[in-house]
C-alpha cells in the first residue's frame, strides 16, 4: 500500500561525470521516469546547489527541486533571496529553499567567518528573507547582518518559495516554526522526531499563527539483498556525522552510536516498514539520501520502489 507521504531524492552527481549539471539533469530525469515528482541537491564546496535547482526545475517539466541545504553564514540572505526566487520562477514555482546553520569545523577555516551566536543569526535570517518573499524587500538592522535594498528585492510572477531549515535542536527548532514553513531534519530518527521534534515545531508554527509546518526528514535508504554490504559501507561514509555536535546530540536522543545505525535497508517490505516509522513520528515528507551506498543497481531498485509507495502531488 502506498505511503500518503511525498518523497524527494537527495541527488549527487556521479564520480565519473564530465559535466556535473549535465550529469545532474539525467539523473533528475531518471528519478521522474522512476515516479518520484521531487528532488533536493546538497551545497556543497564545488557545484552551487540554487543554480543546479533552477537548472534542473526549468530542464525537466513537472519535478519539484529543493536545497538541503544552503549554510546561512558565507552567503548574505538577500544574496540567497534572489537566487532562491529564480529557482523558483525557473521552476513554475517548485521549488523549496532548504537552509542550514552550517557546521564550525567546515566553514570556519573555509570562509574565514565566524559562526558564534547561530541561532540569532537564524532568526535574522529567517526575518529578512520573509520579508522579501511576502513584501518585496526588507529593512533590518540586527546584531548579525543587516538588509535594506535601494530597489525592489521581489522577482515578479507570484509569491516565494518555501523556506526550510535543517532544524534539530530545540532553539532551532522552535525559531523554525515560528519564522520558516518547515524542517529538514536529517539522522533524527522517528523516536526523537515523534517525541520532541515534531510536537516542538507544531507547538512554535500555532504559537505564531503559522500554517503547519513541513517536517522533512531526511533518512537514508538502499533496497539491496545483500544489507550488511550495504551497512558496512555505510558505517566508513556516514561516520563524519558522528562527530558533528548537532548530529551527535539527535543520535544520542535517538539512543544510536553511529549515524549509520539510522540507515534504512533490507527488501522492500523491509524498508516500507521502517519508513512508515518516520510517517507514523510526524514526517510529513521524506528526503531520502545515500541511494548509491549499495552500487547503480541497488538505486535504481531503490528509485523504483519508492516511486512505487510515494504519495506523489502533496
Amino acid at each position: 500500500m502506498a505511503l500518503t507521504t511525498p518523497i524527494g531524492i537527495a541527488l549527487n552527481p556521479g564520480p565519473a561525470a564530465a559535466n556535473t549539471v549535465d550529469d545532474l539533469i539525467e539523473r533528475a530525469r531518471s528519478v521522474q521516469r522512476a515516479g518520484i515528482d521531487r528532488v533536493w541537491f546538497a551545497q556543497r564546496f564545488d557545484f552551487d546547489s540554487l543554480s543546479v535547482a533552477a537548472v534542473v526545475g526549468a530542464t525537466v517539466p513537472g519535478l519539484r527541486t529543493g536545497t538541503s541545504v544552503v549554510p546561512i553564514n558565507p552567503r548574505h540572505p538577500l544574496v540567497v533571496a534572489s537566487q532562491a526566487q529564480t529557482a523558483h520562477a525557473a521552476s513554475h514555482r517548485r521549488f523549496t529553499l532548504g537552509l542550514g546553520l552550517g557546521a564550525r569545523a567546515l566553514e570556519e577555516p573555509a570562509f574565514g567567518v565566524r559562526t558564534d551566536r547561530p541561532i540569532l543569526r537564524l532568526r535574522e535570517y529567517l526575518t529578512v528573507l520573509r520579508s522579501v518573499v511576502t513584501t518585496g524587500t526588507a529593512d533590518f538592522t540586527g546584531e548579525t547582518l543587516a538588509a535594506a535594498p535601494p530597489l525592489p528585492a521581489a522577482v515578479p510572477g507570484g509569491d516565494g518559495p518555501d523556506i526550510v531549515v535543517a532544524a534539530m535542536g530545540p532553539q532551532a527548532v522552535a525559531a523554525s516554526g515560528e519564522l520558516a514553513d518547515g524542517i529538514v531534519p536529517f539522522l533524527a530518527g522517528p523516536r526523537t522526531l515523534g517525541d520532541d521534534i515534531v510536537p516542538r515545531v507544531q507547538k512554535a508554527a500555532h504559537a505564531a499563527g503559522r500554517a503547519r509546518p513541513r517536517v522533512v526528514a531526511g533518512v537514508a535508504v538502499v533496497v539491496t539483498t545483500d544489507p550488511d554490504r550495504v551497512r558496512a559501507e555505510a558505517a566508513g561514509q556516514m561516520a563524519f556525522y558522528d562527530a558533528i555536535p548537532s548530529y551527535r546530540s539527535v543520535l544520542d536522543r535517538e539512543g544510536v552510536a553511529t549515524a549509520a545505525e539510522l540507515l534504512v535497508t533490507g527488501s522492500e517490505t523491509e524498508v516500507e516498514a521502517q519508513l512508515r516509522r518516520y510517517v507514523d513520528a510526524g514526517a510529513t515528507e521524506l528526503l531520502v539520501t545515500q541511494t548509491d551506498l549499495g552500487g547503480a543497481e541497488d538505486e535504481r531498485a531503490t528509485w523504483r520502489f519508492l516511486g512505487s509507495i510515494s504519495g506523489i502531488g502533496s
